[in-house]
Formats: structure tokens, sequence, C-alpha cells
């Protein structure tokens, strides 16, 4: 019970109990004053108690994690964390275990804030994180409202985007969950406005190597590099013996860009050199209707499957033998990180520049259904090979470290919180990719976009680096 309602049943009790007290109006005068201060001590001594234990637990991580700031907590700090929804897809998944590590860090409060209500098999999150509905221009009335210090905006809204550059009660960190291969093949309109907005704003992490320690350095973005969150385990999964000839291709089979067709494609080849074979594709059955067709004319009805979604694809990962990824373009896929724990090969259409494209994989680029079946059969035939390249992709997944990136996060959101010093500082302890290594990508990238849409025909490396140049491409 709080105080001041302990205090108000004693005031009640004198009141009603005068005659038996006998208190004349002087004495309860002086009471009420008694009980009022006593009130206010403890309650001072509550708050003085909290905000000292706030304090500690401060300076606990600080110690911890070797940073320092010269100052002290008033209160903790409000963390809003903005996503379309926590069900279906990376980045709903990226976002759940955010809020899960964030969670047990005792000098935050966090705060979801979605623009989808909640739905049913949504990954998990603590039940008493406050979950705030957004609306059509009200993300910032309800930052003002519930008095967000830090903003972990991971949408890709211009106007939303702009307004929040422009905002000057938070500090907004664009946490980019999409890469720029993702806007030029998607919607180029879009990629001229959101990353010229980039350029004005002021916190970005991106998850794409190359685009960090180049790209946007070129471009004026002030970006610090990030992996994602792991979804399992590494300790704790039996690999897939690889013994099955299993084909899996995982993801939103709605989504263009993920390019099934040409997995569907490959099948047919596939199947022809090795008949035991089939192909289980795990997705929302929404929109896989063209899908169904291309299967049913290409008569790979009792080859192919579509699984559905789930929130548990691990269940296919134990027997499947490889995983078809015929993406055009990507930032970080967790179907990669997770086939990959479990030891499986991945064969992967282009997809050189994200920092889990290499171990236990293939990358081809040569787009054709007949090429990414030839690998695959190769693959599948070799049971020598096949070994060799699971044991690769799952050894190459142990660098990925929930714990350690958990606490660049938590450097970064106090660095931010405390100065933009603490973060450019941050930002120069970033591990960068060799030039070589850099130069590689960008000509291979620049080769495949010359071959995917023609009006890049002309495009070299210089025109790719100057963001002016590509903002002025009509598309």
């Amino acid at each position: 019970m709080k105080y001041i309602d302990k205090i108000t049943i004693y005031i009640d009790f004198i009141f009603r109990n005068y005659n038996i007290l006998k208190l004349n109006y002087l004495n309860i005068k002086y009471l009420l004053f008694l009980f009022i201060f006593i009130g206010i001590k403890k309650y001072s001594l509550i708050i003085k108690e909290s905000n000292r234990l706030l304090n500690y637990n401060y300076i606990t991580i600080q110690n911890e994690y070797n940073i320092t700031f010269n100052n002290n907590l008033k209160k903790k700090i409000n963390i809003g964390i903005y996503a379309f929804g926590i069900k279906n897809g990376g980045r709903a998944r990226s976002t759940s275990l955010l809020i899960n590590y964030f969670n047990n860090i005792s000098i935050f409060n966090l705060y979801l804030f979605t623009r989808r209500l909640k739905e049913d098999d949504e990954y998990k999150i603590p039940d008493d994180i406050k979950r705030i509905l957004i609306k059509d221009n009200d993300l910032i009335n309800k930052i003002k409202k519930n008095k967000i210090h830090i903003l972990i905006y991971q949408l890709s809204l211009h106007n939303e985007i702009k307004a929040l550059n422009n905002l000057n009660i938070v500090k907004v960190i664009f946490y980019q969950h999409l890469g720029i291969f993702d806007w030029i093949y998607g919607n180029y309109s879009i990629f001229k406005l959101i990353y010229r907005d980039y350029i004005h704003s002021k916190y970005i992490v991106n998850i794409v190597p190359y685009e960090n320690d180049y790209l946007f350095k070129k471009w004026g973005i002030r970006s610090i590099f990030m992996n994602n969150f792991m979804t399992y385990n590494f300790t704790k999964i039996i690999e897939s013996n690889l013994s099955s000839k299993t084909i899996l291709m995982i993801g939103r089979g709605d989504a263009k860009k993920k390019r099934f067709e040409i997995g569907i494609q490959a099948m047919e080849y596939i199947n022809q050199e090795i008949p035991q074979s089939d192909m289980l594709i795990i997705s929302n059955l929404s929109g896989v209707y063209r899908h169904e067709i291309l299967i049913n004319n290409l008569k790979l009805k009792n080859i192919i499957k579509f699984v559905g979604y789930t929130a548990s694809p691990e269940i296919y990962y134990k027997n499947a033998t490889l995983n078809l990824f015929p993406s055009i373009s990507e930032a970080f896929p967790l179907v990669i990180c997770e086939t990959k724990i479990y030891g499986i090969p991945n064969i992967l259409l282009g997809l050189d520049y994200t920092s889990i494209s290499e171990g236990g994989t293939i990358i081809i680029y040569d787009e054709t259904p007949e090429s990414f079946a030839k690998i695959a059969i190769k693959v599948i035939k070799s049971d020598r090979y096949r070994y060799k390249l699971g044991k690769l992709a799952r050894n190459s997944m142990k660098i990925f470290d929930n714990n350690k990136l958990l606490i660049k996060w938590i450097k970064l959101v106090l660095s931010i919180y405390n100065g933009d010093k603490f973060y450019n500082a941050l930002r120069e302890q970033n591990n960068i990719l060799p030039q070589e290594k850099i130069l590689d990508i960008i000509i291979k990238q620049t080769n495949l976009l010359r071959k995917r849409i023609p009006i890049f025909h002309n495009v070299n490396i210089n025109d790719i680096e100057n963001f002016n140049y590509m903002e002025n491409i009509i598309k």
C-alpha cells in the first residue's frame, strides 16, 4: 500500500473516532502535518534509494563493458522500438529478439510501437512490454506522450524519416533491415528518397558490411555496422545428417524478390537426375498462386510441396540436405543463418555481400535454372562434397555471438544517449572489410545490375559511388 494511502486511512480514523480520542482541533492539525511530513520523508527515501540503485546498475554496466560516461541517470532510459509487427519474416523475428535481450537490461524501459494490432502466432516477447498501436501520422505524438528518449526506427517510410530527422526531443536510431539493392531492384523512387533522408540522419545501423564500410562513407551517411541476433543457440542444435534428398526454399512466396520460380524450374532438372529428390517450400500460402500454376505446368505437383508459414521452421531443418536461395537481394537473411547452423549447405544467386554469404555456401552468378540445378545436383550426388559444405556452413556460424552483439547494442544506446562524440568513437571501433574484398563485391554487383536492369547497362563503379548520379537516374 502506498504511504499516502496509509496517511489517508489514519486521518479518516482520527475524524471517525474524534469523541473517543478527545483530540482538539489543534491536536488534529499537528497530527495531520506530522503524518504528511513522515509520508513525504519516506517517499523521498524511496525515490533516493531507487535512484541510487539505478545509478549503481548504470555504473556496473559501464565497468562491465569498459565504457565511461561522466553523468548520473535521473530515470531509466525510455526506449521505443518501432516495427510493422512481430509476426512472419526476418525483421519481425529480429525485433522480438532485440526486445527480449533489452528487457534484461535494468536501466531500460521498453515500449513497442507497431503498425499492426496484436496477431496470432507472433514471435514471443515479455507480457509486460508496453505495446502501442501507431496509426497514420501519430508516431511523433506517441513518442512525446510516452517521453521516449531513444527510438529504434525499423521502417522505411520517407515522410516519417524526414519528420524524425527534424525532431529534437528524441534521438532516433534508423535500424536498416534492407540493403540498397532491395530498393534499387524493388522500388527505385523510394531508394532515392530514403537514402537522401539518411544523409541527414545522425544515427544509422547498417547490417551490410560493404555498404557500411565503403559505400555509405562515399555517400556521406554516418552509419555503424551490426549483425542481427541469431535465432538459435549454436551449441544446442543437432546438425542435419544430410542423408535425405529433401531440398528447401524458405521465405515469403508472395515477394517477387525471392524468385522462387527459379528454384521451382531448377527442380525440374534436379528431379530428372535424382528421381528420389523432393522440395519443401516454407512460406505463407497467400500470394503463391502463380507458383502453384508453374508447379502444375511442370508436372511437379508430387515433387514440390508448400508447407505453409511456421514460427518453428527447425522441424524441417533436421533432415534437409540443401537450401536453395534464389533471392535477388538481401541484407541479413536469417534463413541462411538458420540452415547453416543446422549444417545445411546453401546455393545463392549472386548474393556475395552479406556478412553470412561465405562458409558452406556456393555463390553462382549465372541466374538460369539450369545452372542452379547443375550445382544442386553436384552437391546432392556427392556425399563427401555435401558433408564438407555442411561442416563449413556450421563452423562459419561460430563467430556470431548474441551476447557480444547485445553488448554492442548497449554501448550504442548509451553512447547516443550521452552525445555524438561517443557515437563517433564507437563507429571508429568497427572492423573494416579489406579494400580488395569491397572492390570485388562492387565489380560483381555492378555487372549483375547491368544485366538485370537495362537502364543501368552503362553504369560503372564510379557512378554507383556517386549518390548524386544515382539519384538522377530515371527508372
